[in-house]
């Protein structure tokens, strides 16, 4: 099973480097935009079908994605939301970091929950699908999470998603493998003697 995680298209909150959560905000134009873009790259594979984030932004985001590859848009997963920000949520990033520089708002889902959080979802949607190839629609910070939480690495390492980027994993018989991140292949840590 190979899964492709993309990052939902832009919202207005991301236009104004507004911190979203779990608040359910839509798709702007360009995040439509991205959405059919990101579609059309992913079209060039088989996908059996499209799958998402509850919220509004990354379900509307898989819809379009699922029109442009023709797979049928499937279940949504609550466990895929994004971070939820307490009361960082709708504030600007600055006012944010002004706030609390370490970036822990009152209310805010604990970092260390997120990444088995998205990848108890991940295991469901291959309990689900079996060996099929997915396309799954989340959040960035979701993202890099769970991609941290099978890395072994902090969530850190794993840079910024740009909206409407792809990832992908392949699920082995010995657990996930990491193959891109935010389209770019990621290298092999080597042990040499």
């Amino acid at each position: 099973m190979v899964i492709a995680f993309v990052r939902h298209g832009q919202t207005d909150w991301n236009l104004q480097r507004r911190m979203q959560g779990t608040s359910d905000i839509p798709l702007n134009e360009l995040g439509r935009e991205q959405a059919r873009d990101a579609g059309d790259v992913l079209s060039v594979d088989h996908w059996d079908a499209v799958v998402s984030s509850p919220l509004v932004r990354a379900r509307e985001t898989a819809a379009i994605i699922a029109e442009r590859v023709g797979a049928p848009l499937g279940a949504s997963y609550d466990e895929l939301v994004e971070q939820h920000f307490g009361e960082a949520e709708g504030m600007e990033v600055a006012t944010v970091l002004e706030r609390w520089p370490d970036w822990q708002a009152p209310g805010r889902e604990p970092d260390e929950s997120v990444g088995p959080r998205g990848l108890r979802a991940l295991q469901q949607i291959a309990d689900e699908h079996g060996d099929r190839d997915v396309i799954v629609v989340a959040h960035g910070t979701l993202i890099r999470a769970v991609f941290a939480e099978i890395s072994g690495h902090e969530r850190t390492h794993y840079p910024y998603l740009e909206n409407g980027s792809s990832s992908r994993l392949h699920l082995q018989d010995d657990g996930w493998a990491l193959l891109t991140f935010g389209g770019e292949p990621i290298a092999l840590e080597v042990e040499t003697a």
